[in-house]
Parts: structure tokens; C-alpha cells; sequence
């Protein structure tokens, strides 16, 4: 392994000494047109005379930023057909605050997000935030973003699999630029069938017009260039300021709805106090009465956060300066302030306690009768009863989210002579993450305070645990009288859970790039020469999440068991190269023929190495058709989380328990491979919200993972038809020994089916009742090296722009995605899933259609105004097995306009989803990626997105 020191060293004194010295061959310093003619392209360090690469890269300029409307650059991104949702702001039960982006349904893990060609550090040290946070992108200084999808770990190093999203910002901006926009949500609630459902129901879902989300989105940037016109400074500043959006104010979103047909279901932890042992009785508390419960639940979904409200500031600088030719220092500084809070239902008792006894003086006599003396049992027994009380007096749960970034970025570069260039830099990256979460309350003050007997000196209620000594801070919690619960009981309840952690990047890269034309390296008869990269890198990770003592317990009762708190650390030495080739120049049937290789070596402190490489040509037949082709080896070694996190209870989603129910789908011999009893069968109770308990963590010994991702592609722009051109290229992403833990159903499937020890072994069935909810019962499903995932399709991507003479010009742009396959296997053995245009709730997850595709259509007028339509298309897709849920393919139309009114001043108008259209209900919507019956990430969940923006410079 390279020692830190020696490769900095070696590093700082080789390029930064040839930054003050020509090399013996080298001879001039270009000129500054030489330097404007080469640029280097996404996915390569070479450096190029144009913008087309091996590789597939799709570009989102800075007007389609600004044409679009959105605040968030999450929101742009997940409508590109490479591009799923991943974490968004319509995430409320599993957020962690951030946005990450997620190429091609891989995983935002398998996504390397860069800005400036530099990596960002880890969004968050949670569960699901390990992947770069974008909220500390600035969109108002976004030049462009160059997506490049398939993998680049050649070029750029681990967690490349899937491609690379590189975002970068606009350079030597001269002058003041201020810009506010201020958008909203408008929703019409007039879906007859789903009021009708609610009402069915006895909720009370909205009618008529809503408008919510209230944005307010203000930068400014300044920039200057030095008196002698060889440095740059800008700086920037952003304030963000996105307004909250309620389940309840949605009438399809109003109610969880489930089953078939559709139907509103709410939680059986109700608002007014429930009594139940799940089999023989079953009471709803009403004044100080027992009543049968009926059915009676609870509209969970109503108080939940559609969107979040969410408080970002960023601010920074950048520039840079020409010391003499060869040398120009740069630096970057990026700030960024995030605070996000996520709201869902109430906590409460969530049946956390087995027992009840029946001298409890807050029973009423009718209570006592009914709930002990009709079955048998006196003051002195204790009953068999489950307690479920929906904490509604003590308000909903709210978990504050807070990132504070810092990133920071000083390197040289320059030219070595007419031949040579370097880059050397050191980045800094880290986030401060802390979390507050208010509102849950304490199992084990729950369990305590329910427990109630009389104090036999004063003859009032009291804890038995204040009698003998083990909690004299106890308040007995009232449940069995309406209004019965107290200030003081809620405060004793009361249980605010407090984490906090960092992530951290250090990374130090330095490269050289030469064309050796002038040395004769180039084939016979070429007038262009061999281009070479020649470069090293060492990076350190590292990662720390420290949940309070009540997290780690799990003594939380609306979290689903312990937060495991997390530490680790790697570093990882690289040496990496690139040659571009160029093999025939000006034949017959080729204007020029370019090999372009790459090669990466990684040697990781925990004791993995990696070999990732890179085969690619372009094919120049002519000015109007051009072929290109790439073979991409990509490997993702683990990150800290993967590596590094313990094991601890969570929750995962599930349709039903298929041993659960009065009538279970598997047979009673299935249902006893995975531990059920003949007693318990048909007698299990199910979660009617679908979240069963599963035991999840990281693994030291993880392989890296690998992919092999081959594309290959046409370009065309032919001279019949001026202003058109057309990109068509396939795309297969294989990656084999992907970590990921495997699917809880799977295990549960293989054991009942099969019997197998590797999987039955896994399954902790509650030994009395039998089921996978309650307690501790749980199914093991730790991170493992398993099947693989594969992905492949057709990206195509072809504009038109012709002239209208007097009327200026009409651009018509479509970009999409024609999906051929999306497999994936659990284990090596296991059967290929297929989810190319399906979904479920556990293997496939979010919808993967066979087409996504935007159009757009622009209308640029002759008075400095500009009028675009977008039609959004994203496809059709089933259910997995043979579901009874088709998502119907969704199309949006979106409508916007920009006039330059003086050389100063611009101003910006649009309505996102012009039409209004409601997202596909999805009944039993997975929690984290689905909310309020549907998935927000890929749909527009919250109805028409206006915006109005203007912006100002001098």
C-alpha cells in the first residue's frame, strides 16, 4: 500500500515542482485560443476539441434549470429518464433530510455525485442518507450538469457503478446577480371516489381547491476579476424556504387505502384507548365504558407531511488566480445550513405491554365486569390484554432533521508547454448531522405507568413502581376514561430521542495530461498524436453516527426497535491512467477512428484491492454519423455503513405475513417451516400496516462488488436536415456480488417452501403468538454479497431547431429511456426476478416502467421571450406476481416562459403539471418510498407547481 505521506510528497513535489519549470521537451505555453479549443467531457480527464464522449452523457443546462421552475435540484433530476427517486422531500417515515440521486434504479450508493469534477461528501451518517446530499448544490451558480451513466470507476473511483452525476458551476462570473422566486402547490380535491372512500370510512376528507407549499427561493452572486485580468473571485449566498404540505389536505391521500377493492384503513392504536387480547375480545374505550370496538381505527395518514418543510441556507466562494502561465492556484469554499423536519402520526402505546391487572382502580366497575369478572377472574388475577392508545393529546411526532456542510477545495493546475497539463488539488468534505425527535413516548414508562394499583395510605391511584421504590417519578397513565389523560402523565410519557454524527472526505488527487503528437507517438499516417493521463489519489472515509441511550435501546415506542449507533473508518491509496488513440484519420470510411482506454488500481486499508478498467472508440464517420462504444469495468468496495454498522432491530414492508389471518395463504406445513405452531395457526395476528420486524447490519467481510457495464451507440446529424441531431445508445449494467442484504419475504418464501436451514434459521417467530411484529420476533437479513443486479435499454436523445424567419425559432428536444430488462437474484441460487414495469412493496420496490421520456418544445420569440411545453412520460407498470395494482402510465404536461425584459432584469413564469393530474393509487404503499398512497419520487404528488421568479443583474 502507498504510505500516506510518500504519495503526497511525491505528489505535491512533482507537479507543483514542474508548475515553475518547463520539461526539457516542452517548448511554448499554448496561447488562450489553444486553451478555449480543448475541454475535458464527464467520464475522461483527456482533454477534447469537442463535447462528445465514448461514454453516454446527457446534459441539463442552466436555462432548463431555470425553465423548470424548481428550488430543489432533486426535483429536476428525478423527471430524467436515467434518474430514479431516491431520498426527497416527499419522504416523511424514513427520511433523513437529504436528496440523493439514484442512476438507473441502481441505488444512490452505485452513484457518484461530483461538483466540479470533485467528489461531495456522504449526505448523512443515517441509514439511507450515505449517498451525496444535492441540497448543497446552489442551483442559481449551476453552469450545467452532465449526467454519464454506466460505469466510470476508471476515472473517477468507487461507487461509479451506476454512472456519475457532476454538477458543475458557473466560472469568472463578473458583476451582481440576484434572483427570487417564489412558487406553490394547488391541488383541485374533487375525486368523487376517493371522498367516497373516506366517508365509507368516517373520514372527513378535503373538497374543493387547496394551495400549500409556499416557497420562497433568494441568491445572490457576486463576482469581480482581479485589475489584471488574471484571477477571478465569486461569491454566493442562498436562502430556501419550503412551506410543509399535509396528507390531510389531499383527498387521495387523505386516508391509507388498501385492499381489494380499495378501501380506507386506518391504525387499531387508536385516539380513544383500546383493550384487546386479539382473539376473544376486543374494547374501545368510550367515557368510562368497555364497548366492542367494532372496527373503530385511527386516520394515521391525515396529520402525516406530504412534503416537508425544510429551511436551507448555503453560501461560498470560488476563484481562482494566474500566477504565470503555468501555474493557476484555484480554491473552492462551500456552506451549507439544512434543517428539515419530518411529521408523522401520534405515537402511543403500541401494544407494548401483555398484561393487565384486574384491581386497577382506573377501571370503572363495567370495565372490571367485562374485561375480568365475566371471564373468570377477580381482583387479584392479572389478564391476558394488550393496550393500544394513540398518543393524539401529546401531538404528532416530528423528527428534526439538521446538515451542516462544509467542503473546501485548494489545488494548481496549469500548462506544461504546448503538450502538457496537471491538476493537483486537496478536498475537503464534511456534515454535522443532529436530530432531534419529538413526541415518542417510553415503552418502559408506558409499561410502568399502566400498570396502576392503589396506594394503601392515600386510597388514590398510583404506579405500582412508586410503591415498591423501582420509579418514584411514575404517573399512572389514565387510558380507560375519555379526557382521562393528564399534563403530568404525558410528561412522564414523554421520551425525545437525540442523535448526532459526521461524515468526513479527504480526498488529495493529482494528475498530468500530455498529447504526445510532437514526441511521434501516433500511428502511421495520423496528424494526431496519443493523449495520456497519468495520476494519484488517496482518500480517507469516514463515518460516525451516536444515537442516545433511549435510541440504541429502542425504548422508543413509535421507532420499530433500536438505532444501532455507527463508527468506521477506510482509506484507499489509487494510481490511475487514460490513453486516448487515435488509430485512422481521414481514410475512406472514417474521418477518424479513437481508442480510448482507462485503468484504476485500489489498494483499501480493509484489505481489499480492485482492478477497474475501461475499453472504449468512437467511430467519426463523417461530420453527419458518428458510432461509439464502451466496455466499462466498475467495482464498489464497501462504505462504512456497508462495513461497519451493527446489528439492530428495524422495520420492513410486507404485504401481509402469509402464515397470518383466520385463513393463511401458505398451508400449515409451509407456515411450520418457519416456526408456527398447530395452535397458532389461524390465530396469528397481522400488522394491518404492513411493517414487520427484521434484524439488519453491516458485514467487515464484504467482497467488493463488481459490474461489467458494456454500451454502445449512434450519432447522427445529418446534412438534409440542418439543426437536427439524434444520440441513440444501449446500454447493460451487470453487477455481480451486489451488497445488499437479502429481501425478509425471500427468506420467509425459501424457508416455507423448501425448509431449508440457511433460511428457516433466520426466522424468530414470538413463541407464543406467532407472529413478526410484536416485540422482539424478527427475520435476519444482514448485508451479504449477493446475486446480482442487471439493467439494460435504449437512451435516446434527439433535437430539432429550425428557424420561423420573423418569428424567431422553434427547438423541439426529446430524451428517454427504453428499458429492456431489470433482473435481479437475492442469493446465487435463487430464481431472476424480473422488474422491468413492476413494482411491489419489498423486492422491486419503486415502479421501473419499460419507457420514461421528456419532450419539449420551445418556442423562442423574437422579443427576447421564450415559451417551452414539456410532456413528461413515465410508463405503465403491474404489480409483481400477479398483483391486483397496474400503475397507469402517467403523463404531465408543463408550461413555462422567460422574458428578458431589460439587459438587466429577466423574468420567469410556469405551471408544472399544468393539468392537475392526480398520481396512481397504490394501495399498501411501502413506507420510505411510497407516501400517501403513492411514490412521490416518480409521480407528481401534490398537483399543479406554480413558480414566478425574476432576476436582476448588474
Amino acid at each position: 500500500m502507498f504510505k500516506y505521506n510518500k504519495l503526497t510528497t511525491a505528489l505535491a513535489v512533482a507537479l507543483m515542482g514542474g508548475a515553475f519549470c518547463s520539461p526539457t521537451l516542452a517548448q511554448e505555453s499554448p496561447d488562450s485560443a489553444d486553451q478555449v479549443e480543448k475541454i475535458a467531457v464527464t467520464g475522461s480527464r483527456i482533454q477534447r476539441s469537442n463535447l462528445v464522449s465514448t461514454s453516454p452523457v446527457t446534459e441539463i443546462s442552466s436555462e432548463d434549470i431555470a425553465i423548470s421552475g424548481v428550488t430543489r435540484i432533486e426535483d429536476l433530476l428525478n423527471d430524467m429518464p436515467q434518474i430514479f427517486a431516491a431520498q426527497t422531500s416527499a419522504i416523511a417515515n424514513g427520511a433523513t433530510g437529504t436528496a440523493t440521486v439514484d442512476l438507473r434504479n441502481l441505488g444512490s450508493t452505485r452513484t457518484l455525485t461530483l461538483l466540479n469534477g470533485r467528489r461531495l461528501p456522504a449526505g448523512s451518517p443515517q441509514a439511507g442518507g450515505i449517498g451525496a446530499d444535492i441540497n448543497q448544490i446552489p442551483a442559481a451558480l449551476v453552469e450545467r450538469v452532465e449526467i454519464l451513466t454506466g460505469g466510470a470507476s476508471a476515472t473517477y473511483g468507487s461507487d461509479a457503478i451506476a454512472g456519475v452525476v457532476n454538477f458543475i458551476l458557473k466560472e469568472d462570473f463578473e458583476g451582481v446577480s440576484l434572483d427570487y422566486q417564489y412558487s406553490f402547490n394547488q391541488h383541485n380535491n374533487d375525486n368523487d371516489r376517493l371522498q367516497q372512500l373516506n366517508a365509507d370510512a368516517n373520514f372527513n376528507a378535503p373538497n374543493g381547491s387547496v394551495t400549500d407549499g409556499k416557497t420562497h427561493d433568494f441568491s445572490i452572486i457576486l463576482g469581480a476579476n482581479t485589475a489584471d485580468g488574471k484571477g477571478n473571485v465569486t461569491l454566493y449566498a442562498t436562502v430556501r424556504d419550503v412551506g410543509a404540505v399535509v396528507q390531510g389536505d389531499r383527498d387521495y391521500a387523505h386516508c391509507a387505502i388498501s385492499g381489494v377493492p380499495n378501501g380506507c384503513v386506518g391504525s387499531g392504536t387508536i385516539a380513544e384507548g383500546r383493550v384487546t387480547d386479539f382473539s376473544s375480545y376486543d374494547f374501545i374505550v368510550s367515557g368510562d365504558q368497555f364497548l366492542n370496538r367494532n372496527g373503530e381505527t385511527y386516520n394515521y395518514a391525515e396529520v402525516s407531511y406530504y412534503q416537508r418543510p425544510d429551511e436551507r441556507k448555503t453560501f461560498g466562494a470560488f476563484g481562482h488566480y494566474e500566477l504565470n502561465e503555468k501555474l493557476d492556484i484555484y480554491a473552492e469554499v462551500n456552506f451549507m445550513d439544512d434543517r428539515s423536519v419530518a411529521g408523522v402520526a401520534p405515537s402511543g402505546a403500541f401494544f407494548v405491554t401483555s398484561t393487565l391487572n384486574c384491581n386497577n382502580p382506573l377501571l370503572s366497575e363495567q370495565q372490571f365486569d367485562m374485561l375480568c369478572a365475566q371471564r373468570g377472574f377477580d381482583q387479584d388475577d392479572v389478564v391476558n390484554a394488550f393496550v393500544g392508545k394513540r398518543n393524539v393529546e401529546g401531538g404528532q411526532r416530528l423528527d428534526d432533521l439538521r446538515h451542516t456542510s462544509f467542503r473546501g477545495v485548494i489545488g494548481a493546475r496549469g500548462y506544461l508547454g504546448d503538450n502538457w497539463n496537471y491538476d493537483i488539488f486537496a478536498n475537503y468534505g464534511s456534515v454535522t448531522f443532529s436530530q432531534l425527535y419529538k413526541n415518542d413516548l417510553s415503552i418502559t414508562n408506558l409499561t410502568r405507568a399502566l400498570n396502576v394499583v392503589t396506594d394503601p395510605n392515600t386510597g388514590e391511584p398510583v404506579c405500582q413502581s412508586v410503591l415498591d421504590g423501582t420509579d418514584l417519578n411514575c404517573v399512572p397513565y389514565n387510558i380507560f376514561t375519555t379526557g382521562g389523560v393528564t399534563d403530568a402523565a404525558l410528561a412522564y410519557l414523554n421520551l425525545p430521542l437525540v442523535s448526532k454524527g459526521n461524515t468526513v472526505t479527504k480526498q488529495i488527487s493529482g494528475y498530468v495530461s500530455g498529447d504526445l503528437t510532437s514526441y511521434g507517438v501516433k500511428m502511421p499516417g495520423n496528424t494526431n498524436g496519443v493523449s495520456v493521463v497519468l495520476g494519484l489519489e488517496h482518500r480517507e472515509e469516514s463515518l460516525e453516527f451516536d444515537p442516545d441511550a433511549a435510541f440504541q435501546s429502542g425504548d422508543g415506542a413509535g421507532q420499530g426497535g433500536p438505532t444501532a449507533a455507527v463508527f468506521g473508518e477506510y482509506d484507499v491509496d489509487e494510481l490511475f491512467t487514460e490513453l486516448s488513440v487515435p488509430l485512422l484519420e481521414d481514410v475512406a470510411f472514417a474521418d477518424q477512428i479513437t481508442l480510448d482506454l482507462a485503468y484504476r488500481y485500489s489498494d483499501y486499508s480493509t484489505g481489499q484491492s480492485t482492478n477497474t478498467y475501461k475499453y472504449a472508440a468512437d467511430w467519426q464517420v463523417n461530420e453527419q454519423v458518428r458510432f461509439r462504444g464502451s466496455f466499462q469495468h466498475a467495482v464498489r468496495a464497501g462504505n462504512v455503513r456497508d462495513l461497519f454498522r451493527p446489528q439492530s432491530l428495524g422495520l420492513y414492508n410486507m404485504n401481509e405475513d402469509p402464515c397470518a389471518g383466520t385463513t393463511p395463504l401458505y398451508t400449515f406445513e409451509q407456515c411450520a417451516n418457519t416456526g408456527v405452531t398447530q395452535a397458532q395457526y389461524g390465530n396469528i395476528a397481522d400488522n394491518p400496516a404492513g411493517q414487520y420486524n427484521s434484524i439488519t447490519g453491516g458485514n467487515p467481510d464484504l467482497e467488493p462488488e463488481e459490474s461489467d457495464t458494456v454500451s454502445f451507440g449512434l450519432i447522427l446529424a445529418p446534412e438534409f436536415l440542418p439543426g437536427f441531431d439524434l444520440a441513440l445508445d444501449y446500454f447493460n449494467i451487470d453487477v455481480q456480488g451486489a451488497i445488499a442484504n437479502v429481501p425478509e419475504r425471500f427468506i420467509l418464501d425459501q424457508c416455507a417452501f423448501t425448509g431449508a436451514d440457511e433460511f428457516c434459521s433466520l426466522i424468530n417467530r414470538d413463541p407464543g403468538r406467532g407472529t413478526l411484529w410484536i416485540g422482539n420476533d424478527n427475520i435476519v437479513a444482514t448485508d451479504i454479497n449477493i446475486g446480482f443486479f442487471e439493467t439494460s435499454g435504449i437512451d435516446f436523445d434527439a433535437s430539432y431547431r429550425f428557424e420561423l424567419d420573423d418569428m424567431g425559432a422553434v427547438k423541439i428536444n426529446l430524451v428517454g429511456t427504453y428499458l429492456t430488462k431489470w433482473d435481479q437474484k437475492s442469493t446465487p441460487d435463487a430464481p431472476v426476478v424480473e422488474c422491468k414495469g413492476y413494482w411491489d412493496r419489498s423486492t422491486c420496490g419503486a415502479p421501473t416502467p419499460d419507457l420514461r421520456h421528456n419532450l419539449k418544445v420551445t418556442w423562442e420569440t423574437p422579443w427576447d421571450a421564450a415559451i417551452t411545453a414539456t410532456w413528461r412520460h413515465f410508463g405503465e407498470t403491474d404489480e409483481l406476481n400477479d398483483g391486483p395494482t397496474t400503475l397507469s402510465a402517467q403523463n404531465y404536461l408543463d408550461i413555462a416562459s422567460t422574458w428578458q425584459v431589460t439587459d438587466s432584469t429577466g423574468l420567469r413564469f410556469g405551471i408544472n403539471n399544468l393539468l392537475d393530474k392526480e398520481p396512481p393509487i397504490v394501495p399498501n404503499t411501502p413506507s420510505g418510498i411510497g407516501n400517501g398512497n403513492t411514490f412521490p419520487g416518480p409521480f407528481d404528488a401534490m398537483g399543479r407547481y406554480i413558480f414566478a421568479g425574476v432576476n436582476v443583474s448588474f
